[in-house]
């Protein structure tokens, strides 16, 4: 049997509002996120985005972290697009190698059961 380790978490962050101090810029939350600048914009990962109780919604992978998920919070062709207002917290792993990536975003989707993932899906609900 293959023993998969996915990678930790290198970025989470969650939804928040800013507490402007003194004369700080405001920051435009995107569907109540702003600390997108932590996610780096030119490295490769893997991407969940989880709800306010912690199940997984969706994983993607990306060869740059930050556009992609702004993707998904404004894409009309993203699979979270009728469920974004579920999204609380997002975790970035950094993966570079395009094949790893593959693998731990299938691995994560069905060990998991991502909700909202449609695709490179093997297993069944028992329903």
């Amino acid at each position: 049997m293959i023993n998969i380790q996915p990678p930790k978490a290198d970025v989470t962050i969650t939804q928040r509002k800013q507490e402007i101090i003194g004369d700080e810029a405001v920051i435009k939350p995107l569907f109540g996120f702003i600390d997108l600048y932590d996610i780096p914009r030119d490295k490769g990962g893997i991407i969940q985005f989880f709800n306010h109780s912690g199940e997984l919604l969706f994983v993607g992978k990306a060869r740059k972290l930050r556009q992609r998920v702004k993707k998904h919070f404004e894409d009309s062709v993203s699979p979270l697009k009728n469920h974004r207002e579920e999204v609380y917290r997002i975790t970035v792993s950094f993966v570079e190698d395009p094949m790893e990536r593959e693998i731990y975003e299938t691995y994560l989707i069905n060990a998991h059961k991502a909700r909202y993932n449609v695709d490179k899906v093997f297993y069944k609900d028992q329903e």
